[in-house]
């Protein structure tokens, strides 16, 4: 009866598996928070079967004490009068039954093995667990988000961020791997950072199995790629208090002296070393040799600071009911039409896509999402980059019905034509998710951007706000200092080019890091080809 409960458990542990698998089995867990919740679930799953595991080796400990108890008694009476206990033709008999049956069947229940079920189930269950590159994706998500909005290891490792419902710290342990992670990219910065949490974490009396010495010689390395000799040989000295045969501790202390001489002695190299107190993370920039000339100009955004609308272009921008034009469709619901930004022209529609919309859009993408990719600006291959951490979905309009009232409105509200616009691309950002700043159209040194489309370029972008985000994960124009904030049901919209097809580059945007909370948006680009009377040629270049 045990085994075949036992085969009916591990069969349905199989069949479960293999529906959830074959459903949502997907790699890059990290660049997607809405398929990180099925990892959740997995994990649920497996303490399930360990807690069944536990009850099951209880109920056999429990059954071995039993006899062992009931053993304990009876060999202590017997021991006492060997002679006269056997004398007794049942004791005589029972004892040979035992030790030549019921010892044996002790045996097998001591010998048997419990762990198959979960062991099993586990090693099933791990060939669809995060990867190496999930975690260091996911643990440098977390260095994105100390960058972007300037907080404190201690701040994130606290768990001290705006807008968490579920506070979580984070040990000693998890400081050393995010350090150690940043060693491994040579990103001395934030290797020094980690490294120094995880030392007064450990400072303070926090219980760990990482050794203080290991991580003061990770913070010692860091801080000496950082030019800073001083900090490094009292560093030394403080390691060789706890290891004073710390070979290569030894070896740095007469290192970082004689360099330290050498600096001493020489006025010019002094007023070198002096110049070097600079921002740290600057120089750790240039030394991973940053492709992004408006960082500082784009963080600063996504934090909600930065260039803001004078007055005067503050009181041009306005509310109102808007039916592009007396549509039929739009004349008696018009929607609400928001001015967000001036120049490029940014509106915000509010209410334009409803809760059941939203939910169906998400249930009909999130079996299709999968890793976001960028074209190669000089193959024009597809492929993944560690600047968009994002998946996405295509829907068709012939997916769903609601895919083609969706594509029907913005038709209507636009004006533009939407057989020619790309399908519906949904999209879910992980830890830390983000889209740096990037230009939605083809510039004129991508003149295949869209080739294969034959559709022309990519003229204007719609996108919907499918979800509230607790902090972080603004739309950011960093060229004219534009943010808008994400609001669930509402959509955005701006043209990519001139009325005379010339591109828009005050439009090149960005998505911030999500800081907290879970980001979802839809968008659709609409291209060149049907707009033709819909929105004529300019003459002007930039009109």
């Amino acid at each position: 009866m045990t085994v075949s409960v036992s085969f009916r458990m591990g069969l349905c542990w199989f069949l479960l598996s293999f529906l959830f698998h074959s459903l949502y089995a997907h790699n890059d867990f990290f660049t997607s928070i809405g398929q990180m919740t099925d990892l959740l679930y997995t994990e649920k799953d497996l303490v399930i079967s360990l807690k069944e595991y536990i009850r099951q080796e209880e109920n056999r400990l429990k059954q071995v004490k039993e006899w062992a108890d009931k053993l304990d008694s009876l060999t202590n009476t017997a021991t006492q009068d060997p002679e006269g206990f056997l004398g007794h033709p049942v004791n005589a008999f029972k004892l040979v039954k035992r030790l030549n049956s019921e010892w044996g069947d002790l045996e097998s229940l001591v010998q048997r093995d419990t762990t198959n079920g979960f062991i099993s189930n586990l090693t099933m269950q791990r060939q669809f667990f995060p990867t190496d590159e999930d975690q260091t994706g996911a643990a440098k998500a977390l260095l994105r988000l100390q960058d972007t909005y300037q907080l404190s290891a201690n701040t994130i490792s606290n768990g001290d961020l705006p807008g968490v419902v579920h506070k979580s710290r984070m040990t000693v342990a998890d400081c050393f791997e995010l350090g150690k992670i940043a060693y491994s990219e040579a990103d001395y910065y934030h290797t020094e950072l980690w490294m120094a949490q995880a030392l007064t974490q450990l400072d303070e009396g926090e219980e760990s199995t990482i050794e203080k010495v290991t991580v003061m010689d990770y913070l010692n390395y860091a801080i000496y790629q950082q030019g800073e000799l001083e900090r490094a040989l009292e560093l030394t000295k403080r390691m060789l208090k706890l290891d004073p045969n710390h070979q290569r501790a030894n070896g740095n202390l007469k290192y970082f002296e004689f360099q330290l001489e050498k600096q001493r002695k020489a006025e010019a190299e002094k007023k070198e070393q002096e110049k070097k107190v600079l921002d740290k993370r600057d120089a750790q920039r240039k030394r991973s040799k940053d492709p992004l000339p408006e960082r500082k100009k784009y963080e600063m955004l996504c934090r909600g600071e930065g260039i803001k609308l004078t007055p005067r272009r503050q009181s041009r921008l306005f509310c109102r009911y808007f039916n592009n034009n007396r549509n039929p469709q739009l004349l008696l619901a018009p929607v609400k039409q928001e001015d967000e930004w001036d120049r490029p022209r940014i509106v915000r529609y509010h209410d334009i896509i409803s809760a059941s919309e939203i939910k169906t859009v998400k249930e009909l993408a999130k079996p299709r999402l999968r890793r976001a990719t960028i074209s190669n600006p000089i193959t024009g291959v597809l492929e993944t980059a560690p600047y968009r951490i994002s998946k996405s979905a295509w829907l068709p309009g012939y997916a769903h019905s609601t895919i083609e009232k969706i594509n029907q409105r913005i038709e209507d509200v636009t004006g533009l034509e939407m057989d020619t616009a790309e399908e519906l691309q949904v999209a879910n950002y992980g830890v830390g998710g983000q889209y740096e700043p990037h230009f939605d159209f083809g510039r004129k040194d991508e003149p295949d951007a869209f080739k294969e489309l034959g559709t022309g370029n990519r003229i204007a972008t719609w996108l919907f706000y499918m979800s509230d985000v607790s902090a972080g994960g603004a739309t950011v124009f960093p060229d004219v200092g534009a943010a808008v904030w994400p609001k669930k049901g509402t959509a955005v919209f701006w043209y990519n080019l001139f009325a005379s097809g010339e591109g828009d580059y005050s439009t090149r945007h960005a998505a911030c890091p999500v800081l907290v909370g879970n980001k979802w948006v839809s968008n659709k680009w609409i291209h060149e080809r049907g707009q033709e009377f819909r929105r004529p040629c300019a003459v002007s270049e930039m009109e």
